[in-house]
């Protein structure tokens, strides 16, 4: 089936003009999971849309977690979670070294600091072998400490976990998504979903949308922190997302050596706890904190939830609380009622709902995906591989610390000097940087989108020095003329 897609009352998209038609399939959701399914779906000879309501990609949840590569470790054994989780991160480890997405195999250790909580280890180890993860090994107080020098008094055991890593959660999901558009995807970025009706037979559901009516076969509900809104329109009430805020302090780079591993806590029933991990930026996160709440939209931080983020900083890294703090942030994750993914595919109705993924999306993105595609297929929905091998995936500009960036590539330089031209000093991004952005499959709308391409304005000083300079380009790059 190749039908093409059918858009009434003047809908855009970000990769091409609609075509006339109907929509094999719509993912309503470009978060990191939405990509992921989008770009699966690409693979086959489908007429795809994948649409969100923000002005860019992966703007939700996926922009501001902990940017971890989690191995499932402490995942519940048996659970759809601990199974997609570990397929996922095998998966997400070659696609990110094939597109150039930072990442860095920095370990974990999961520190004790009560007796209860050494206690506990011994089942997480357990656990862990039941995951089918087998390196987790007990590192006992004095080698923990010569490990990890600043961390504070009072430790009494950990767990290393070696396989963990860190990652840039903004480059995964614009990966995706831009091998998905290459393929012929349609992207709608500023189209809020307000109503689904099912249009009967073979024309399967028509949208109500912020920006006209589009039909669709089959529908995909990634729609993250939003999904049960969109499920209830299709008689839903299996789930309720009850936001979980989490705030998070990003402390200076001069503050990185203080920290070699990630940090874990022994979670408890509740929550994971606070962790203190290195990022691919080069900075040290703090946190996050776990508040159930209300308003979806809400990602302000609190004073009452840094204050807390710091006492427990003080408790694992003493020395973390004398560094700068270059921004605090929230992010909010779809957690249900249910402890476990919220994944279901309705043959009869041909919808697929993707829900309640939380924290452990991003880890787990690919191998979600390819589970929802079998079981689309499964139920119905054609899948006939496009003629050729499948497409490499694209290669993403670097934006990590551990790799060589434009500004240190002297050959780069050479042939073209932009890329010697630094514009946000902080960060060291350099003009040629923001003019590749700007041209890219996927450009940035916005400042923030920008920072996600580039790390512009991330730095210390927050833009400061650089907003005017940047807006410029910007504009300018909207225009047409030389960044």
């Amino acid at each position: 089936m190749t039908g093409g897609i059918e858009v009434s009352g003047g809908l855009a998209g970000a990769a091409a003009e609609p075509l006339p038609g109907i929509a094999d399939v719509v993912i309503i959701g470009a978060g990191v999971v939405g990509a992921a399914i989008a770009r699966a779906l690409s693979r086959y000879e489908l007429g795809c849309v994948l649409l969100d309501a923000a002005g860019d990609v992966g703007t939700g949840t996926t922009k501001a977690n902990t940017a971890i590569l989690h191995t499932g470790f402490d995942a519940v054994p048996d659970s759809l979670e601990s199974r997609l989780v570990r397929r996922g991160s095998a998966l997400l480890r070659d696609y990110a070294a094939q597109a150039g997405i930072p990442v860095e195999r920095t370990g974990a250790l999961l520190i004790a600091w009560t007796p209860e909580q050494e206690a506990a280890l011994p089942a997480i180890t357990e656990k862990s072998r039941q995951n089918g993860y087998f390196a987790v090994r007990p590192v006992a107080r004095a080698d923990l400490y010569r490990r990890e020098p600043h961390l504070g008094q009072g430790a009494r055991a950990a767990l290393e976990i070696p396989d963990e890593s860190i990652l840039c959660p903004w480059t995964t999901p614009l990966a995706y998504a831009t091998e998905a558009v290459q393929a012929g995807v349609n992207l709608l970025l500023g189209t809020r979903v307000t109503g689904v009706t099912a249009a009967g037979g073979v024309r399967g559901h028509v949208l109500a949308t912020s920006r006209g009516e589009l039909r669709c076969r089959w529908l995909v509900n990634a729609a993250g922190l939003e999904s049960d809104r969109i499920d209830r329109m299709l008689g839903g009430g299996g789930f309720t997302i009850r936001p979980r805020r989490g705030e998070l302090i990003v402390f200076d780079k001069l503050a990185r050596p203080l920290v070699r591993s990630i940090l874990l806590p022994v979670p408890t029933a509740q929550t994971k706890g606070v962790l203190v991990a290195p990022t691919v930026y080069g900075n040290v996160l703090l946190g996050p904190t776990a508040e159930d709440i209300d308003d979806p939209r809400d990602t302000a931080t609190t004073a009452a939830g840094l204050a807390a983020l710091r006492d427990a900083g003080r408790v694992i890294i003493p020395a973390l609380l004398d560094e700068e703090v270059t921004a605090t942030y929230a992010g909010l994750r779809a957690a249900t009622e249910h402890r476990d993914y919220q994944i279901d595919v309705d043959r009869q109705r041909r919808y697929a709902c993707v829900a309640g993924i939380r924290s452990t999306g991003l880890s787990a993105s690919l191998g979600i995906a390819e589970y929802v595609v079998d079981r689309l297929g499964a139920a119905g929905l054609p899948l006939h591989e496009r003629d050729g091998s499948p497409p490499a995936p694209p290669v993403m500009p670097y934006i990590g610390e551990a790799g060589m960036r434009p500004y240190q590539d002297a050959a780069r330089i050479a042939a073209d000097p932009a890329y010697g031209r630094i514009v946000c000093h902080c960060e060291r991004v350099t003009s040629g940087e923001i003019r590749d952005a700007l041209a890219s499959p996927l450009p940035p709308a916005d400042i923030d989108g920008l920072r996600r391409r580039t790390r512009v304005q991330n730095g210390r000083c927050q833009g400061f020095y650089c907003a005017a300079t940047i807006s410029g380009l910007l504009a300018a790059g909207r225009q047409g003329g030389p960044a």
